[in-house]
């Protein structure tokens, strides 16, 4: 059985190990979320990881099921006053156990997120595969969070750098780990794809 939050706490020191290298400056840059700079990922994935499911919950109640309301609240909460404090919060933090901790959901949200930060500022990394593939799993089979599921319903997704295949129809080829953005909404990463499934993606896809 995969090893997730075992994968995940060496996803997250890898992601610690990126940010300690950040200069200052860097921290205001933008991501692949909209409005929200480099800190603020940080802060969101802190937050996510330090929320109790009954908390989580509340928040979301409170918050009258307003997803981007509830996020803005937990991102605060979690923010320390400047980058630094934030990055020594978010060191401290353990696996994203949402919405438990056997689920792939924790992990993909870590993954995703990373690479919102990394790809803007031309940082490069391979996830763990293994961990990379059950993401990817998760997210063909599963609006979670994500409506990714949904998103490539009729579509046929092809790995050229890992075993998976999901889906029948129109082809959607490239490397796994930009699958997996795509399926979380990420356009930028559709540059990376190939197959007559491309241009079906894309017009599906939110404007960024």
């Amino acid at each position: 059985m995969t090893d997730l939050p075992g994968i995940q706490r060496r996803e997250l020191a890898a992601l610690v190990d990126d940010l300690d290298a950040l200069a200052p400056e860097r921290w205001r840059a933008a991501t692949l979320c909209p409005e929200w700079d480099v800190e603020q990922v940080v802060a969101h994935l802190g937050a996510a990881a330090t929320t109790t499911l009954p908390r989580w919950v509340l928040s979301v109640v409170g918050a009258r099921f307003d997803a981007d309301l509830h996020n803005r609240r937990r991102l605060a909460d979690f923010r320390g006053a400047d980058p630094a404090e934030t990055l020594e919060r978010f060191r401290a933090v353990g696996p994203i156990a949402l919405p438990t901790r056997s689920s792939p959901a924790g992990l993909g949200e870590l993954l995703v997120h990373a690479e919102d930060v990394r790809r803007p500022l031309g940082l490069r990394r391979a996830p763990d595969a293994e961990g990379l593939l059950a993401v990817a799993e998760f997210f063909a089979a599963k609006d979670f969070a994500v409506n990714s599921k949904t998103l490539v319903r009729g579509l046929a997704l092809r790995a050229d750098d890992a075993d998976f295949r999901s889906g029948e129809g129109p082809e959607v080829r490239g490397p796994l780990l930009s699958l997996v953005m795509v399926m979380a909404g990420r356009r930028a990463h559709l540059a990376d794809l190939t197959g007559n499934g491309v241009a079906e993606l894309d017009g599906r896809l939110t404007p960024a």
